[in-house]
């Protein structure tokens, strides 16, 4: 593989058969890794929950608060996270977030080793904390990548097949860190997810460029697939700029709207293994394997929603193609999440949250395609305010379902989840993709006087 990145596309060896893969697709691989480490380091506290309270002497509500503390960080700088990438571009600061990420695990885990008492459970927060600062820029500048590298036809399979990656990590933290755990214990189960990324972090720092014009393998082929020969070039991120794009309605009404889908995300981010154990009353080996299933069934629906978004879109046009998946995926989503906390069995249940999952992320495409459709060039940007939105979900739930859950009411939890997937399918009739942001001229300087 060294031998097919490092030199350019007309020196290649014919003998390999990789000369016809565009630079793109390199590109995306490392936008499709980062973003599967960074969800096995974000749901590895989660898992490990009831090793934490045994040696640590917490609540499960108090273990809860320790990954808010990850999701405070990361919903609060969302924006400033795409502003970020904007400013610095994408090869820097996913090298940023490669390295804090790194730093935040080897906290988290070894704050044990050297703190007791009310010390440890504040060092672990403030490491949860750098952690959401790390991974907050990783979804806007993600999705400013994508604007710049792939044409607008294939922007919503390729933010579908990036979001299955998320789902792959999801589905892999759960039996990772149980067997880690079981053979290492908790601390150097979580330690262990540093190593990866540092590795990935160091390739990206070699190979990435912010833009296709600035990566030496890139052909002029490549370049005249991109809508015409390059996209329009990052918008300098002034604060008027950003306040006139936070104003945008149909990107206002988008954030909400993923807001309130978003609370079912997390209850199937985060329920799963302890809903399975604590609940169903399974085992930690049991609970973990059937964990997995709800985040693979979420991959499929993310990468079925690409393709569905790129052909509603093209059939029935910007403004009612992003909406169609949406409107009938969220209400689907309501119905099995009902019938999967009532259901008689566990297959029954697990089965309904696998499909209410797939269903969820059927909508992750159409959400980031018809934000780049409405923001263009301030795509990172755009979609920080979209996952400022999302996220606070996250801040909101982790807490209430620490709460219900501690109370064994994990029913109450899913019949909220429930009725936020309403909500977000009717705010989907205001988003008006088709109407791009088109920020106020700047005023022209008034002539000198002498």
């Amino acid at each position: 593989m060294e031998s097919v990145i490092a030199v350019p596309p007309r020196h290649r060896p014919a003998r390999l058969g990789l000369g016809a893969v565009r630079v793109r697709w390199w590109i995306f691989l490392y936008m499709f890794l980062f973003p599967l480490l960074c969800y096995v380091q974000r749901n590895s506290l989660t898992i490990a929950t009831d090793q934490v309270k045994a040696q640590l002497h917490v609540s499960q509500l108090q273990v809860f608060l320790l990954t808010s503390a990850f999701m405070v960080m990361y919903t609060a700088l969302q924006l400033p996270g795409g502003v970020l990438g904007q400013r610095w571009g994408a090869r820097r600061t996913f090298v940023l977030i490669g390295a804090l990420g790194c730093l935040a695990m080897m906290a988290t885990s070894l704050a044990p080793f050297a703190l007791t008492g009310t010390a440890v459970i504040m060092a672990m927060a403030l490491a949860q904390a750098v952690l959401g600062v790390s991974q907050a820029p990783v979804f806007p500048v993600q999705t400013g990548v994508f604007e710049s590298w792939f044409p607008s036809a294939r922007w919503g399979f390729v933010n579908g097949l990036a979001t299955s990656a998320n789902n792959i990590g999801s589905a892999l933290a759960a039996p990772l860190i149980v067997a880690l755990s079981a053979s290492y214990g908790w601390q150097k189960a979580l330690l262990w997810t540093a190593l990866p990324l540092a590795v990935l972090t160091a390739c990206w720092a070699w190979y990435g460029r912010d833009t296709p014009q600035q990566h030496p393998s890139v052909s002029a082929r490549e370049l005249a697939e991109l809508d015409g020969g390059g996209h329009e070039p990052p918008a300098p991120t002034t604060l008027r700029r950003c306040l006139e794009l936070m104003r945008e309605r149909s990107l206002l009404m988008l954030a909400v709207s993923y807001m309130l889908s978003c609370v079912a995300f997390y209850q199937l981010l985060a329920a799963p293994f302890l809903y399975l154990t604590q609940h169903r009353h399974l085992s930690q080996m049991d609970g973990g394997w059937l964990a997995m299933l709800p985040p693979v069934g979420a991959a499929v629906g993310a990468s079925l929603g690409g393709v569905l978004a790129d052909r509603s879109a093209a059939r029935f046009g910007l403004r009612w193609g992003y909406r169609l998946v949406p409107l009938a995926a969220l209400p689907a989503v309501a119905a099995l999440l009902l019938c999967g906390a009532y259901a008689s069995s566990v297959p029954i249940a697990v089965g309904c949250f696998v499909l209410a999952y797939g269903c969820q992320q059927l909508t992750e495409a159409p959400v980031a395609a018809a934000t780049m459709q409405i923001a263009r060039a301030d795509s990172m940007s755009g979609f920080g305010v979209i996952n400022t939105g999302g996220n606070l979900a996250g801040v909101l739930l982790y807490p209430l379902l620490g709460y219900l859950s501690g109370r064994g009411e994990w029913n109450l939890a899913f019949e909220i989840a429930a009725g936020c997937c309403l909500a977000a399918a009717a705010l989907w009739l205001m988003v008006r993709a088709d109407r791009s942001f088109a920020p106020a001229p700047l005023a022209p300087l008034a002539p000198q006087t002498t």
